[in-house]
């Protein structure tokens, strides 16, 4: 497994085309998501020329995990869409505090159960680290996510520590929170064992 991770314009353009692919698939077809797609794509107002993509590819070159970084001095999902998960508290715009959003770790090309039972956590967790050392090279401390409630294990058994920025809500039928991750406290720890 490799990850790439780097804007837009430093990313080949089927990279980006295959992040968009996969998303649509988990996102919209697997999650059923209602979000803005075109030709089977999945992009948003926040996939933008400062934002930076992983993507998590298998040995054949396949994605099997996508995660994007966007600086919160700029608008960002949690600041312009969830900022009701923040129980009241600022919404951050600080160079410091990165997001972390569009996040997932499903490897379709396994051939038994659901897509969501082939939820890989290996390919996760290495992401997760990629993502925290690759915002660390962009200056960040911390790191704001929203993510679904289950995610909260993932992290832990990563080894990632993180704490909720408010007590989750029900979005969608679904319990969703913020989190915060101090990314000082991550980086010694991250494997080293992929591409950038």
């Amino acid at each position: 497994m490799e990850i790439l991770a780097g804007r837009p314009g430093h990313l080949a353009r089927q990279v980006l085309e295959d992040v968009g692919r996969y998303r649509y698939r988990v996102f919209v077809e697997t999650l059923g998501w209602d979000l803005v797609t075109e030709h089977g794509l999945e992009k948003d107002q926040f996939d933008r020329a400062d934002t930076l993509y992983l993507a998590a590819r298998d040995d054949e070159g396949r994605i099997v995990g996508t995660a994007r970084l966007l600086p919160t001095t700029s608008p960002y999902l949690l600041g312009e869409v969830f900022p009701d998960l923040l129980g009241g508290a600022e919404v951050p715009r600080d160079p410091r505090i990165w997001e972390l959003s569009r996040f997932a770790a499903v490897d379709f090309n396994l051939s038994h159960g659901g897509a969501m039972r082939q939820f890989s956590s290996k390919v996760a967790v290495a992401l997760l680290h990629k993502a925290i050392a690759v915002a660390a090279e962009q200056g960040a401390q911390r790191i704001i996510t929203v993510s679904p409630l289950g995610v909260e294990r993932l992290l832990r058994r990563g080894g990632i520590r993180t704490h909720r920025a408010a007590p989750p809500k029900i979005i969608d039928g679904h319990p969703i929170f913020a989190c915060w991750i101090e990314v000082e406290t991550q980086v010694q720890k991250v494997p080293q064992k992929t591409s950038h």
